[in-house]
């Protein structure tokens, strides 16, 4: 496997590093979006989420924002600055959020590994947020959000992040929500056997970011399809941390309504799809399970078997 290679980042100046860096684009609605960018020109919410500086009511999807958000990055690399790296890099991204640290490996991944499956992905996406994401790398020419992989942790990376680590920090700084955030710039022999550490793992999956990997496969056609090939479109940016490191939080959703159906119909209907709801507890009893309550009790039962090709995060048990 090649997996991980360097590039040249496009990334802002230490000094404004914190006012640059944004949520990504799709944990905030339009509304969340606007009221953390209010009174900061340079968040990049300007650049993912352009909608924000257009009239309120403006449709997402409409020729407006992404013309927007075209023009605010341009206006954006002058403001900040953004600066390029002389050389391809690789760079160490360690987040702390208050007792949990945990500490990965950001470049470029190949979009043909991803699209032949040795990138493993869980979720199913949905295709009005691919054609959104996948014009936005197209007309920007940026890749502006970041893919979070996971991979079965090796002694050899390990120590390759460790004697990174010991350099000079690019990037140190606190987000308004309290989780500190700090980049190392990797180059020469410490880059070399970062390489050669992704290319002995197995396998990569995906943990957050399957509609911005599939929109940068997408973007890649598109580019090809209008003449446009790029070697850089061959790569989707991601940030690599190991199963030993990552904490992968709860994933809850709260449903409004049963659509008609009373708690007993529903509960049928999930029996129906294979997935019979016994009596439980509010945190499921392992990898595969749901909790949920209804009707004022807590339930859980199994999902049903992923479809061909899809896997879920217990592959790296």
């Amino acid at each position: 496997m090649s997996f991980i290679a360097p590039f040249r980042a496009l990334r802002p100046a230490a000094n404004v590093a914190a006012r640059v860096a944004s949520v990504p684009y799709d944990v905030v609605n339009t509304d969340e979006a606007r009221a953390l960018a209010s009174g900061e020109p340079l968040s990049f919410l300007h650049v993912t989420r352009s909608e924000i500086d257009l009239p309120a009511g403006t449709p997402p999807y409409s020729n407006e924002v992404y013309e927007r958000a075209v023009a605010n990055l341009h206006d954006l690399k002058h403001a900040a600055p953004l600066v390029r790296d002389a050389e391809p890099s690789l760079y160490i991204y360690r987040l702390k959020m208050g007792a949990h640290e945990q500490t990965g490996v950001a470049g470029v991944f190949s979009v043909d590994e991803y699209e032949q499956g040795s990138v493993k992905k869980h979720e199913k996406t949905r295709k009005d947020k691919e054609d959104d994401r996948t014009r936005h790398i197209v007309d920007t020419g940026a890749q502006t959000g970041v893919v979070f992989l996971t991979y079965r942790h090796t002694r050899a990376i390990d120590a390759a992040i460790a004697r990174a680590t010991s350099a000079p920090m690019l990037y140190d700084f606190a987000a308004p929500d309290g989780v500190t955030h700090q980049i190392w710039r990797v180059t020469g022999a410490d880059a070399d056997a970062l390489e050669r550490g992704f290319r002995d793992i197995p396998a990569l999956y995906i943990a957050d970011g399957h509609h911005r990997a599939a929109s940068a496969a997408r973007a890649r056609q598109e580019l090809v399809r209008a003449g446009r090939p790029s070697r850089d479109a061959d790569r989707f940016i991601a940030v690599a941390f190991s199963d030993a490191a990552v904490q992968i939080l709860p994933y809850n959703r709260t449903v409004k309504d049963l659509a008609g159906q009373t708690p007993q119909s529903f509960l049928a209907a999930l029996e129906q799809k294979g997935m019979q709801a016994k009596p439980g507890r509010s945190t499921p009893e392992g990898p595969g399970r749901v909790s949920m309550f209804l009707d004022g009790r807590w339930f859980e039962f199994s999902l049903p078997a992923p479809a061909p090709g899809v896997q879920r995060h217990e592959a790296l048990d």
